[in-house]
């Protein structure tokens, strides 16, 4: 089975790199959102919140894994190829490689014609903070820091449960990650409805975030930093990131870049010093988000080859058993 799973997400990888989501086609994530905004009014409420917060969850996780098993279990019925074409058009919906690439490319593109208007307007649809008053080197930074952090939790994370427990495990972890980012924000209104969703989020990218900043290393040479020095760049600097698992991503691509990631920033008027990752070596211009892109894709396909390098292991170590 763990070979039907290593094609399914071979083949999603590929789908999802040439295809991408197209606006228009139905997407699974969407529908997991409009279930959690229903269960969100609904249990929002009273004294119980942390509880009710747990409450939606289990919802959401077992209603997904029910649909998400059920079907590609038929698909299998129908026949082995079937279920492999099957699970790779779902695990393809929830890895974003393609979608990343364009995210930051709209952005690149107006910087690169001093429409530094543009450029903002472009970065407020991919991050949370103000982006009205950002110069060119902040506009560069916040795409950055968008493209690195996703590369685990848009691209690898989900392959890597995909590759253990194929389209159900996917599908489960993009549940969790659209929970947290829906409802696990450290405020009045989801500080305790949000608890389990976020502590889960964290539990589930733990090991993706950590093996892709590795791999992000590995994969990746650098201009301004020995492979020991970049090393130490990313132990020393990703744990200062406020989440447990982003600054895998973020400290390994500011390593690679010689760039400074991290600093102040605005949400709705509130500031947020953020730590800084990285050595400044040189400014943030608008071809470091290309070269953040590139990261992204080495990154993605080498850890694409080291889940068939463990998935090929695995099985002959079973066979011999």
């Amino acid at each position: 089975m763990i070979y039907h799973h290593l094609f399914a997400v071979t083949l999603a990888f590929f789908f999802d790199l040439l295809i991408g989501d197209p606006p228009n086609w139905p997407h699974p994530v969407k529908w997991i959102g409009t279930l959690i905004s229903k269960l969100d009014h609904a249990f929002n409420s009273g004294t119980h919140k942390k509880r009710n917060g747990l409450f939606m969850l289990v919802i959401v996780l077992t209603l997904v894994l029910l649909a998400t098993g059920l079907t590609v279990y038929l698909a299998y019925l129908i026949h082995p190829l079937a279920g492999i074409l099957w699970e790779a058009v779902v695990i393809s919906t929830t890895i974003a490689q393609k979608g990343l690439k364009h995210a930051g490319m709209d952005v690149c593109h107006p910087l690169n014609e001093q429409a530094f208007p543009e450029a903002r307007l472009k970065l407020s649809y991919i991050v949370g903070r103000d982006t009205a008053d950002l110069d060119e080197s902040e506009i560069v930074r916040g795409t950055v820091e968008t493209v690195a952090e996703n590369t685990s939790d848009g691209v690898t994370a989900p392959l890597f449960w995909a590759a253990i427990g194929g389209a159900p495990l996917a599908m489960m972890y993009r549940a969790i990650n659209t929970c947290d980012s829906m409802v696990g924000y450290k405020n009045d209104k989801y500080g305790q409805f949000g608890w389990a969703s976020a502590k889960l989020d964290d539990i589930v990218n733990w090991i993706p975030s950590r093996l892709t900043g590795f791999l992000m290393l590995l994969s990746s040479k650098s201009s301004y930093h020995s492979l020991g020095a970049r090393w130490k760049i990313l132990f020393n600097d990703a744990k200062k990131h406020p989440s447990p698992n982003s600054g895998w991503c973020e400290a390994g691509v500011a390593a690679i870049l010689g760039v400074q990631l991290g600093g102040r920033n605005m949400y709705k008027g509130v500031v947020s010093d953020r730590a800084r990752m990285g050595v400044p070596l040189v400014p943030l211009e608008a071809i470091h988000i290309q070269k953040t892109i590139t990261i992204m894709h080495r990154t993605s396909f080498i850890f694409l080859l080291m889940l068939w390098l463990g998935g090929l292991t695995l099985g002959i170590t079973f066979s011999w058993l």
